[in-house]
């Protein structure tokens, strides 16, 4: 089978490997649609494991059953979810099932970014999800981005009414704005330095704000002289960080969805967020609650997602891909259909 192998942003390979053979607990996926992640192009956090194949939002067509399955048969149409939780851990228990060791060190083989991807037993048990039969293979496409920004939404807490601020309108800041709404958000407010994707967040229903400008005070002249509720830091840029910080009202929520690379060190104004009571929260990954609600929420149209792909490419244009999400440039989300005819 024809893969796409990721060797760096400006380097990924079309290469042949044998399709993947199945035990009796295990199942075949025919990759029909696998979307590129902003964490595929970040190079600090891939390129260590290179040369790989990639992918991790798809969607796909039960190809092959183990004898032991019995909960699949050929032909269902799927999302399957890469990591998936061990359930009984202390972490499990407590709800925090993305630091769960196993669901740190489980995946299918070898990618999204192939034809075809052998399902290990463990996640046919717990991670995989049956498609509605009115959801496309591009909407699936968008549950597992969808199901982590949910998360985040979760860890930060997010009431109806509350003024959310997300920084970065890259597809994960798109997917913050749709959903704070869909949720019942008051005013919601996107920044970001590029004009295209600002326009994006305007059309998503956000008020924009260029983060080149002085974001605190142009969030304060849009939003009646109050600083956001929640804010939403969809950037590991430094300067997000800082703009964040200083947009917070008292009693808020700063939420890091996204990170800077390891060695980057933030220096915090404990004082500040101590004083104004501030809370700072995190989240990573998503768990099988939250990608049965992204698929709930895509399903009934409360979340609309296919507004936002910009490219459909086949295998051999993967790498052209790549490069339009690293670029950041006039592109949002782009799919790869391992199957496209060339």
């Amino acid at each position: 089978m024809r893969v796409a192998v990721y060797y760096n942003n400006n380097d990924v390979r079309l290469e042949e490997m044998p399709v993947p053979s199945i035990g009796p607990d295990e199942l075949l996926v025919r990759v029909e649609a696998s979307g590129i992640c902003g964490s595929d192009v970040m190079e600090w956090y891939r390129i260590m494991r290179a040369p790989l194949v990639l992918g991790h939002e798809i969607a796909g067509t039960v190809a092959e059953v183990g004898k032991d399955v019995t909960r699949y048969k050929v032909g269902d149409r799927i999302f399957v979810s890469h990591h998936v939780p061990c359930n009984t851990c202390r972490y499990c228990l407590a709800g925090h099932h993305t630091v769960c060791d196993t669901l740190r060190s489980t995946n299918f083989d070898p990618g999204g970014f192939g034809e075809y991807l052998r399902v290990p037993a463990i996640n046919v048990d717990r991670g995989v999800f049956l498609l509605p039969d009115e959801m496309s293979f591009d909407q699936g496409v968008f549950i597992e981005p969808l199901a982590c920004v949910y998360r985040g939404q979760r860890q930060a807490r997010i009431k109806p009414g509350q003024n959310v601020l997300v920084i970065g309108s890259g597809i994960t800041g798109l997917l913050h704005v749709k959903l704070a709404a869909a949720l019942g958000a008051g005013s919601i407010f996107s920044t970001d330095i590029n004009q295209y994707r600002l326009d994006m967040a305007s059309k998503c229903g956000a008020q924009v704000i260029d983060a080149q400008d002085n974001v605190p005070e142009r969030l304060l002249e849009l939003n009646d002289g109050r600083l956001a509720d929640v804010v939403i830091i969809c950037t590991g840029a430094m300067p997000a960080i800082t703009q964040a910080l200083a947009s917070v009202d008292r009693g808020g929520t700063v939420l890091f969805f996204a990170s800077p690379e390891p060695e980057v060190s933030v220096p915090l104004p404990v004082f500040d967020l101590w004083k104004n009571e501030v809370s700072i929260v995190s989240s990573y990954g998503a768990s099988p609650l939250d990608i049965t609600k992204a698929i709930e929420l895509i399903h009934t149209g409360r979340v609309k997602v296919t507004d936002m792909i910009t490219h459909r490419l086949g295998l051999t244009d993967a790498g052209e891909g790549f490069k339009l999400v690293a670029g950041a440039g006039e592109s949002m989300k782009v799919i790869i259909e391992p199957h496209k005819p060339s």
